[in-house]
């Protein structure tokens, strides 16, 4: 385990994260959802700018999501075949 609380559920399947377990992990997704709700409605806007800044916000909260998912995730990210570690 990387860390001694994790937020995510280790795949049993590929490569990745699972569903949250933690209240934390739950918050993370949640304000990622949120996050990519207020892209689309930039995106949805006339001015190429803001529609520019959309596409920053969407690369920003991704890569942001990605990492600490990845650091707080059980037993951390690895290809998994099925069976259990």
């Amino acid at each position: 385990m990387n860390e001694p609380n994790p937020w995510f559920a280790a795949k049993r399947f590929g490569y990745g994260a699972g569903l949250p377990i933690a209240w934390q992990g739950w918050a993370l997704l949640a304000g990622y959802v949120a996050v990519i709700a207020v892209v689309a409605w930039l995106d949805h806007q006339t001015d190429g700018r803001v529609r520019g800044i959309g596409a920053v916000l969407f690369l920003v909260a991704t890569a942001a999501f990605v990492a600490l998912a990845h650091k707080r995730t059980e037993g951390g990210w690895k290809w998994r075949g099925g069976r259990r570690d």
